[in-house]
């Protein structure tokens, strides 16, 4: 696959492009330089920065007591984290959410993402109704 412009790396990352430029001219992102002296971001670089996370201060907050929007809300099972990667693919959408050491996958609309302003390192809800909930042991 050939490097990424930093516009649609920043895409992939779910960060704005001039966030991305700013990590780049910082040295906080690798990449490959063209003749003509342009940014390209391979897709290891990408892979790297997805797993190794966005730094905290750059993560938007929400305030503390944000879900109160959703007070009437039937489903208790809330569990607040923050995205950890967006990517969008024609209608549908897949968000990563980190909530605590853990990450939960949700599969969503791309109309959903661009509703909700889904950016990588965005704190975040993940609200789960389900009609099945299974249990394993782990190993031992």
């Amino acid at each position: 696959m050939p490097p990424l412009t930093p516009r649609a790396a920043a895409d992939r990352l779910g960060v704005g492009y001039s966030t991305l430029k700013r990590w780049i001219l910082d040295g906080r992102v690798r990449t490959i330089r063209t003749e003509g002296g342009h940014h390209r971001v391979a897709e290891a670089e990408i892979d790297r920065l997805t797993a190794r996370g966005q730094p905290e201060k750059a993560r938007k907050r929400l305030p503390p007591a944000a879900d109160e929007g959703i007070a009437g809300l039937s489903a208790r099972n809330r569990l607040r984290g923050f995205v950890e990667e967006v990517r969008v693919d024609g209608l549908l959408a897949q968000v990563r959410l980190r909530v605590g050491d853990q990450s939960l996958t949700a599969v969503i609309t791309a109309d959903a993402v661009r509703a909700l302003k889904l950016r990588r390192g965005d704190d975040a809800l993940a609200i789960v109704k389900s009609t099945e909930v299974m249990i394993a042991r782990p190993m031992r």
